[in-house]
Formats: C-alpha cells, structure tokens, sequence
C-alpha cells in the first residue's frame, strides 16, 4: 500500500509515521519531513497526488488548530481546514484513492449531557470548530472512498508545534514549578486522548476499511481539571493545585463545555481499541520518561 501521510511531522502525524512504516510511505510537511509540502497550495496537491506520488491512500493530519489565531485569521483557518480538504478530496477520486482525514470534537457546541455519536447534529462554536466542520462536509462532497477521524484533547510526545511545544500534560508539569498555585477549569469535560492510541486506531481503520464518519477517543471523560489531577497524582509532583471555571479566564473563543465523543461507528464494527483515558496517561508518561531519559 503506497500511503502520503500530510502534516507527518505533527504531534499525530509523528505516530502516524511509526503506525505506517510497514508500508510505502512518503512524509509531506511544511518542514519537509520527507516531501515539502503546504497543503493550501493546490500545486503541492496536484504534484504529490495526481502525478508524482498516486497514493493508494491518503492521511491528512494537517490542521490550522491554535484555536485564538484562527478567530483572528479565519480564512486562514478555512484555506488549511476546508478549502485544501477538498482539493485533496478531488484529487483522490480522480486517481482512486482514499482518504482519511482528522477532525475533531469541538465540531459539537453547548448542551451536551451524554457521549455524541456519529450521528448527532454538530453546532460549532469557534471559526476553529466551523472551519473542521466545513472541511468534513467538502470531503463527503467530493469523495465516497473516505473516513473522517474525530478526536479530543489530543497529547503525545512529539511537540505540539500551536502550541509551543508543549501539550496539556507539559503545561502542567511546567506550572507546577514555576507557579505557586495552578488553577484548572471544572466546566469543561472532554476525553483526553494520546496520539498513540489514535494513531493505531486509525491504522486500523485503514487496514479494516468502511468509509464513514468515526469517533475515535481514548474511553471515559473527565474535566480538565480532573485531567490536571491526574497527571500530578500519576507523577507524584507536589502542586497547589485549585478548581476554577472558564469565566475566570475571559477568551474572545467560545469553547464546547461538554465535548465527549462515543466511539460508536467503531464499536458497532468490533474495531475500538483505544484504552481508557487514564490508562493511556500511565503509558504516555512511560514513554516519556524513557524518551527523556529519566
């Protein structure tokens, strides 16, 4: 299987490449991972999926996701979100190929209550929200061969280059030694979800192919102060650590307070794999410690 995996140097786009090796794989990315690649240009599309590479299937994990920037930038938002999905989308049908793109939960906006499935209606809160949103729609447009991927609070080991570096694990432990105090919001609940188990995941929706739309969490919820507990309680740091809610942090973008996905589509095929959120937190910190070293 020849594969061209878009944002391979990303913080999913890294375990991508790892879950993909075993295959003809070719790394595009604005770094240039393998293949210089900027996705919002339809001359880097063209050359990569009609002419040179004719991939048999196509990843896309590139996101404009630095949620702030995009309220401030919206076609910029669009351009990488949307309107290069679509481009990406044609050029996939017009060589055969398929495609799985990665979207998100923020698709979904206030008043949730329960786990969203596959098939509950989105109402998008942010540019960042409305411009995944547009991107899922122009792929089911111009495409019958695709899976879209959401996901949630999405951390790994490589750097999450939106947001300097670090991910909401890092952030934390970072805070607990430079702050004296950490406070976290309570009202907003979600599934944190390691890129690796994601990563698999979506391995396997490739390999054990249905074209549709998939949730694909790590499994239970919790707030992100909750999250926060955990990962101090998991690495034994000493924090005052205190609940707060959103409104004691006045942002211009309106974020989901409930957000949790139900991997329904998987689940109904026998294919969810992803562990539970903080099991998954116990072997991210694993992997961290043997990649640092200490």
């Amino acid at each position: 299987m020849k594969v061209l995996l878009i944002g391979a140097a990303g913080q999913l786009g890294s375990e991508l490449s790892k879950v993909f090796a075993d295959t003809a794989l070719y790394r595009a990315d604005l770094d240039g991972a393998d293949i210089q690649f900027d996705i919002t240009w339809d001359r880097d599309i063209d050359r990569c999926i009609r002419e040179e590479i004719r991939p048999d299937l196509v990843v896309n994990a590139a996101a404009e996701h630095h949620v702030p920037k995009c309220e401030e930038r919206p076609h910029a938002a669009f351009a990488v979100n949307a309107t290069a999905v679509q481009h990406a989308a044609r050029a996939c049908r017009d060589i055969g190929a398929r495609m799985i793109h990665v979207s998100t939960d923020y698709v979904f906006g206030h008043g949730g209550h329960r786990p969203y499935v596959e098939t509950d209606t989105p109402a998008p809160l942010s540019i960042y929200a409305a411009s995944k949103l547009a991107g899922e729609h122009l792929l089911a447009a111009e495409l019958r061969d695709y899976a879209i991927v959401r996901s949630s609070g999405l951390y790994g080991t490589a750097p999450c280059r939106a947001k300097g570096g670090r991910n909401f694990v890092e952030l934390m432990l970072h805070l607990a030694t430079t702050r004296p105090e950490v406070r976290v919001v309570t009202d907003e609940v979600l599934t944190p979800t390691y890129a690796v188990a994601l990563a698999h995941q979506i391995r396997r929706i490739a390999d054990d192919w249905e074209p549709g739309l998939y949730h694909a969490t790590c499994n239970g919820q919790c707030s992100w102060y909750d999250f926060a507990k955990a990962v101090f309680e998991e690495t034994d740091t000493r924090v005052n650590l205190q609940p707060a809610t959103s409104a004691e942090f006045p942002s211009p973008v309106q974020r989901p307070s409930y957000s949790v996905l139900e991997n329904k589509h998987l689940c109904d095929r026998g294919m969810d794999e992803m562990p539970e959120w903080r099991e998954a937190l116990r072997t991210y910190l694993k992997e961290r410690k043997a990649v640092r070293g200490a």
